[in-house]
C-alpha cells in the first residue's frame, strides 16, 4: 500500500510539473453561468480549456466555429 502510495504521488507530481499556468479574463456574468453548469454537469474549467484546445488543433470545424462565434452574452436560462 505505502508503495502504491509513492508512486501515486510521483505520478501527481511529475503530471502537474509538465502543466502550464495560465490566467485568462472572463466575462463576469458568464462565469457565473459557466460555474453553475459546472456543478450541475460536473464539468470544470481544466476540463473545458484542455478539450477545447484539443478539439481546436484537431477538428477544422470546431475552430470554424469559435472564429465565427463573436457574441459571447447568454440571454435566459440555461
Amino acid at each position: 500500500m505505502r508503495l502504491l502510495l509513492n508512486v501515486y504521488i510521483y505520478i501527481k507530481i511529475y503530471t502537474m510539473a509538465k502543466m502550464q499556468l495560465t490566467s485568462v479574463k472572463i466575462p463576469e456574468d458568464l462565469f457565473e453561468q459557466f460555474k453553475i453548469a459546472c456543478v450541475r454537469y460536473k464539468f470544470s474549467v481544466q476540463k473545458l480549456t484542455e478539450r477545447s484546445m484539443y478539439l481546436y488543433l484537431t477538428n477544422e470545424e470546431f475552430r470554424k466555429q469559435l472564429h465565427n462565434t463573436l457574441d459571447t452574452q447568454i440571454s435566459g436560462s440555461l
